[in-house]
């Protein structure tokens, strides 16, 4: 059965992107590629002879008959997204018109913008006793959401809230998020992550929307709410030399 690869090609710089998907990029021989979203230096790791095609103003309709034409002539195809494709990349209907037309898919995941953005920081999103739990989700847009994952129901848990396409409804996501979170959780708006013209400042909730509009910034932004990004002092137990395992039992 004939392949293509929906390849992640991560936050945006090239040296963040995993070996596998660096390697699939060096062997295409049809690029198929979100334009507007990845970082052209990426798109350098093709053969000169790749044939590259931009999709960014193309609909679902239009990319699956290329991807189908290309890989039925024995083309080796890869369909690069931003980020990870399994991450608000319209993965699953990709996979659905690839599968009637009788093609395999290979997804090779890519690293994420919330983890991009940690990293940047740096600081970690999970802290004992404080916080344990990452939520992934975005503000109700057009595409909406189940009435289950509504932010009020998110927001209640208290945990680390990691918000993709949100900037444009952000003074609405403020609202939401200030009747569940204190008014100064930190809050790191990052945007481009990782791109040459990354921004990434940690504010106080109740300056998330302001700082936004203040920036102008309406794609390509993530937002982490989390009070793992303020100053505390929990500390795991896995590295303290009271806590016993497998691999450090408590001496005899």
């Amino acid at each position: 059965m004939n392949q293509i690869a929906i390849v992640g090609a991560g936050p945006g710089a090239m040296d963040l992107m995993t070996i596998r998907a660096s390697n699939r990029l060096k062997e295409a021989e049809v690029l198929v590629w979100a334009d507007s979203l990845v970082s052209p230096e990426i798109i350098r790791l093709v053969p000169n002879e790749c044939e590259c095609i931009k999709t960014s103003s193309l609909t679902l309709e239009q990319i699956l008959p290329i991807l189908i034409e290309r890989c039925k002539k024995g083309k080796k195809v890869v369909r690069l997204h931003d980020g990870d494709p399994c991450l608000y990349g319209a993965l699953s209907e990709q996979i659905r018109g690839l599968a009637d037309a009788g093609i395999e898919v290979e997804v090779v995941p890519g690293l994420s913008a919330f983890q991009a953005t940690a990293a940047a920081i740096p600081a970690e999103l999970t802290i004992p006793s404080l916080v344990q739990t990452i939520v992934i989700s975005r503000a109700s847009g057009l595409t909406g959401k189940p009435e289950r994952e509504h932010l009020d129901a998110l927001a209640s848990t208290g945990s680390t809230l990691c918000l993709y396409l949100s900037a444009r409804h952000i003074e609405e996501v403020e609202k939401t998020l200030l009747k569940h979170y204190s008014s100064d959780t930190p809050v790191a708006i990052g945007y481009r992550v990782s791109w040459k013209d990354e921004w990434l400042q940690i504010v106080p909730l109740n300056k998330m929307a302001s700082t936004s509009r203040e920036r102008g910034l309406i794609r390509t932004t993530i937002y982490v709410i989390s009070p793992a990004l303020s100053n505390h002092h929990h500390r795991s137990k896995l590295y303290q030399p009271s806590y016993n395992h497998i691999f450090r039992p408590s001496p005899q």
